[in-house]
């Protein structure tokens, strides 16, 4: 139908069949018989023959206004079409809470950019709410924040992987002389903690509540690097996410980790989340399933 009122709107503009025969490329009787297998379809004349010259019928008028808005229709969508057609995306942008743009953000875009060289990518950060906005308006391509159920039928939500607090002291602090600690030995131990207002201080102050801890609060920071540059010079500890803490992280301050159980415990599952798949560029589900793959290596590696 949509090649056949192509060919029709050619007629009704160069007003003969041999003109537009000539324009489409075919042969005068082939355009014919597509003229006739058309009008026998709708079951109407679309033009009346008056010696060489055609003229359309009102049921012509009607089918010409018609193929009018078909070519419209066909051509804003193949207009809308070409974005969806490069798997090979040259701007990414990714919605990240404040957390995850200091824990997860710079290796993938570290490992991302060096796989491809030509990909540029921005990062909008929110707290997790404002990324779920975003993400449905289409103002990002996809979002990576540490809440593992986005409750909103138009958000998807994918796992990438789990996520705990963990204590981070100098290996010169003195309480690092007994060979256990507890979670009762964080009550009055000077701290830097994160500034509140994200979900990892949030579940920093749920867990000393739940166990009735007061530590002394040294500072509040909303940078997990000025706290770790910060934990020696003050002779603090912090409750830091797993994920930030690399070897050469620890080895250039001079920083040990402490596993204690319950810290163990808190975990908080880190997602990437998107919107309508049906929206979703080619290059946009390359790039959600590179960062999955990502994590899932990444995992089995730890």
């Amino acid at each position: 139908m949509l090649e056949d009122m192509r060919l029709f709107a050619t007629i009704v503009e160069q007003k003969s069949l041999n003109k537009a025969a000539e324009r489409l490329n075919l042969s005068q009787p082939a355009l014919s018989r597509r003229l006739a297998r058309l009008e026998a379809e709708l079951e109407v004349d679309l033009f009346r023959r008056i010696g060489k010259r055609l003229e359309l019928t009102a049921a012509g008028q009607v089918t010409y206004e018609f193929a009018l808005d078909l070519r419209r229709y066909h051509g804003g969508f193949l207009q809308r079409l070409n974005a969806f057609k490069s798997s090979e995306a040259h701007v990414a942008t990714i919605g990240a809470s404040l957390t995850t743009l200091q824990t997860t953000l710079p290796d993938l875009i570290t490992a991302m950019t060096e796989k491809h060289p030509n990909l540029e990518i921005k990062a909008i950060t929110g707290k997790s709410h404002e990324i779920a906005t975003l993400v449905k308006e289409r103002k990002v391509d996809f979002g990576i924040v540490a809440s593992s159920v986005i409750d909103d039928p138009a958000i998807t939500s994918l796992p990438l992987f789990d996520d705990h607090l963990i204590l981070v002291l100098p290996r010169t602090h003195i309480i690092l002389e007994r060979t256990h600690l507890e979670m009762a030995d964080l009550h009055g131990l000077p701290m830097i903690l994160f500034a509140p207002g994200t979900w990892y201080r949030t579940l920093t102050d749920e867990l000393l509540r739940a166990y009735n801890l007061k530590p002394d609060v040294r500072m509040e920071i909303d940078s997990f690097e000025a706290i770790i540059r910060l934990l020696s010079a003050c002779r603090a500890g912090t409750l830091l996410p797993k994920s930030y803490l690399r070897e050469q992280v620890l080895e250039d301050n001079d920083l040990y980790l402490v596993r204690i159980r319950e810290l163990e415990e808190t975990k908080r599952t880190t997602s990437l989340i998107h919107g309508d798949p049906a929206w979703l560029a080619p290059s946009t589900r390359f790039l959600i399933e590179e960062t999955k793959t990502y994590f899932a290596r990444r995992a089995s590696q730890q």
